[in-house]
């Protein structure tokens, strides 16, 4: 087991290597760097859409109902082999209109109907709060696993839950690097480098316990023949009947998501970055895919019997096996999922509620000020 202190002062360092990294982002935004550098800072932003269900609840689906978790990763996948222009069409209409969220552009389409901005802040705002708490549900998951505090049963003091403080964290990292602007246009440089680096450090921990996993893979044969077989335990159970609908919904939740919608349309400085990210965030989700069967299926036999739940084999394989800081560093890739997530979103529905107010006539200064064009 790992000490709860150590949990914290982990925890702590690295919200605070975050804001060193979106105080140093915020401060070089004049400068352009190397050539591939916003491309890949935009690309590995777009892997916010890899929330704590990545690490976790995708792991978890995968043991009960084999490819279940696939909808999520190949709609996305498909949108940007086959709808990538769409990206291109909204990033370029947001740039010409200064559109700083989803319910700005839906209502610009309906001439900047307030009512209809505000109902979609409104519906974004109720549909993201469970969400939001399911990223701070599962770092408390994830502590109580790593510490053994999850074998103990009854209710919590509300000051002893690590959900609490990993949310004022996240508050005042927002507040400081996301929402301090006065103009919602302007691009959160800071932060996207911050929520880029978390992507790179979830990706780094995932594929450290898969590589884990495909050492530890059930059976006596060649790696190359445990693989295969590990791959064939699961695809022999059949898909589900809303397959299809699943990989449809996540096709379109790469522009619909609020926070997705603030990393790929507004903070887009550079149209042509986006076909530079569909290929790079593209083998991001085939990796992270690629990943889940191996630590599903090591899961499963390591672990069977023992009382653990499938969405947490990704932490418990390396602590059962006693890795400690293999267990340590997928602990602060699951945080990087969580957080990463909550700021985003948070950043994109703090500016949809404070920028619903109706637009003004850009004609009304031009002439008498009436709802006619400037040629009356």
């Amino acid at each position: 087991m790992i000490s709860s202190w150590v949990l914290l002062l982990v925890s702590v360092a690295y919200i605070g290597l975050l804001f060193g990294i979106a105080w140093y982002g915020d401060h070089r935004q004049q400068s352009p760097g190397p050539a591939w550098f916003r491309p890949a800072v935009y690309s590995l932003a777009l892997a916010v859409y890899c929330s704590s269900w990545t690490f976790y609840g995708a792991v978890g689906t995968a043991a009960r109902t084999g490819m279940g978790f696939l909808p999520i990763y190949l709609g996305p996948i498909l949108m940007l082999l086959f709808g990538w222009r769409i990206l291109e069409r909204l990033a370029l209409i947001s740039r010409e209109q200064s559109i700083v969220s989803i319910a700005d552009f839906l209502s610009s389409r309906y001439g900047r109907a307030r009512k209809l901005a505000a109902l979609v802040a409104l519906i974004a705002v109720i549909a993201a709060i469970p969400y939001v708490a399911l990223q701070f549900k599962a770092v408390a998951m994830s502590i109580e696993v790593l510490t053994g505090a999850a074998q103990v049963t009854g209710p919590r003091a509300m000051l002893q839950d690590p959900a609490l403080y990993v949310a004022l964290l996240l508050a005042l990292f927002a507040i400081l690097f996301g929402t301090r602007q006065v103009d919602a246009t302007e691009h959160h440089h800071g932060m996207m480098l911050a929520v880029a680096t978390e992507s790179l450090v979830k990706l780094l921990a995932f594929l450290a316990v898969g590589i884990f996993a495909i050492v530890n893979l059930p059976g006596s044969g060649a790696l190359a023949e445990r693989m295969v077989d590990a791959g064939r335990t699961l695809t022999t159970q059949p898909l589900s009947q809303g397959f299809v609908a699943q990989t449809l919904l996540a096709f379109t939740a790469l522009i619909c998501l609020p926070r997705q919608f603030h990393v790929a349309i507004v903070e887009c400085q550079d149209v042509a970055d986006i076909r530079r990210a569909r290929w790079m965030f593209g083998i991001y989700l085939v990796l992270i895919c690629l990943m889940v069967l191996p630590i599903t299926v090591a899961g499963q036999s390591m672990l069977a019997g023992l009382p653990i739940s499938p969405d947490t084999y990704v932490l418990a394989l390396p602590m059962h096996a006693g890795a400690g800081n293999l267990a340590l560093a997928v602990y602060i890739g699951g945080f990087s999922a969580a957080t990463g997530m909550v700021i985003v979103a948070s950043v994109a529905l703090a500016t949809m509620v404070s920028k619903t107010r109706k637009a003004r006539r850009p004609w009304a200064s031009a002439c008498c000020g009436c709802a006619a064009p400037p040629s009356c």
